[in-house]
C-alpha cells in the first residue's frame, strides 16, 4: 500500500511540475513563445473553444469570405459577407478580450425589397477560463459577449444585444477531441416590437486526418422563444491545416437540417497568432 501511495504522489508531483507556472504573465508582460499553449481558435466550428489566448499576445481569426444559400418553396436568396474578423487580446494568462466584426455584408433583394449592403455590428466578449487551459483532460470557460448596434445601410437591427456562453472541451481516446458548449442570450424581436431568449447548444468532435489536416463534424442547434419561432438545426462540417504554430487555415460548411436554417452556409478562413 505504502509504495503504491508513494508512486501516486510522484506521478501528481511530476505533473504538477510539468504545469508551468504563467499567473505573472499580463497584457504587459507577455508570456514566452516557449511557454504557449497550442493554437486554440474559436473558429472554424460553431463551438467556442474553452482556451484563451496567451497573455501578451494577439489573435486575428477571420473569414475571407463567406455565403449564404437558402431555397425554400417560396423563393431562393443568397447573402455575401467579407472578412468578418475576431480579434482577440490576451490579458491574463486565463483571460482575454475579443472585439468580434462583420465587416461588409450584403444581403440580396426579397420580393418587393431592395438589395441591403453596409458594415456590421460590433460585439465585444471575455473570455475567463477556469480551468483546463494549459494542460488536463478538460477544460471549462465562461465567455460573456455584448453586441453594439454599429451597422450602416440597414444590414443591423439597431440593437444592443448579449448573452453568455460556456464553451466546455474534452481529450478523447485515440487522439480525438470533443467540443460542446451551451448559451443563453437576449435579442430583439423582428418586428422591432420587444425582446426574446435564444438558447444555443452544440457538440462537436475534431480529429487528426493526416499530418496537419484534421477535421470535424459538429451538430449546432438554436431554440427561439420568439413567437411563432421553430428552432433551428445544422450539421457543421470542415477542415483545418495548421502551416505553422501560429497560424491555421479552415474551410467548412454548414448544412441546414430545418425549415428555418439557412440551406448551406459556406467558408474560408484564416487564424493568425503573434
Amino acid at each position: 500500500m505504502l509504495p503504491l501511495c508513494l508512486a501516486q504522489g510522484i506521478a501528481r508531483a511530476t505533473e504538477n511540475a510539468a504545469i508551468p507556472d504563467k499567473s505573472a504573465f499580463n497584457l504587459f508582460n507577455a508570456v514566452p513563445a516557449n511557454l504557449m499553449r497550442e493554437l486554440q481558435p474559436d473558429r472554424p466550428d460553431e463551438t467556442e473553444t474553452p482556451h484563451t489566448v496567451d497573455a501578451g499576445h494577439f489573435q486575428l481569426e477571420m473569414d475571407f469570405a463567406n455565403f449564404t444559400y437558402n431555397s425554400t418553396s417560396h423563393e431562393i436568396t443568397r447573402a455575401w459577407s467579407i472578412a468578418p474578423v475576431n480579434l482577440k487580446v490576451g490579458l491574463l494568462n486565463s483571460v482575454d478580450l475579443q472585439f468580434v466584426y462583420d465587416d461588409y455584408l450584403r444581403f440580396p433583394a426579397r420580393i418587393g425589397e431592395a438589395t441591403k449592403s453596409g458594415f456590421g455590428d460590433l460585439t465585444t466578449r471575455m473570455k475567463i477560463n477556469l480551468w483546463g487551459n494549459d494542460a488536463g483532460e478538460t477544460a471549462f470557460a465562461l465567455l460573456p459577449y455584448i453586441k453594439f448596434p454599429t451597422s450602416t445601410g440597414g444590414v443591423g437591427n439597431n440593437a444592443v444585444e448579449g448573452g453568455m456562453i460556456f464553451p466546455f472541451a474534452m481529450k478523447l481516446p485515440e487522439d480525438f477531441e470533443l467540443g460542446a458548449e451551451t448559451a443563453a442570450g437576449v435579442f430583439r424581436n423582428a418586428n422591432d416590437s420587444g425582446h426574446h431568449e435564444e438558447f444555443m447548444d452544440s457538440i462537436t468532435v475534431d480529429h487528426t486526418l493526416i499530418g496537419k489536416l484534421s477535421g470535424y463534424l459538429e451538430f449546432f442547434s438554436n431554440v427561439s422563444t420568439e413567437r411563432h419561432s421553430d428552432w433551428v438545426g445544422t450539421a457543421d462540417v470542415g477542415l483545418e491545416f495548421l502551416m505553422t504554430k501560429n497560424a491555421q487555415l479552415d474551410f467548412g460548411c454548414n448544412i441546414g437540417l430545418t425549415g428555418t436554417a439557412d440551406t448551406a452556409h459556406a467558408f474560408a478562413g484564416v487564424t493568425l497568432r503573434f
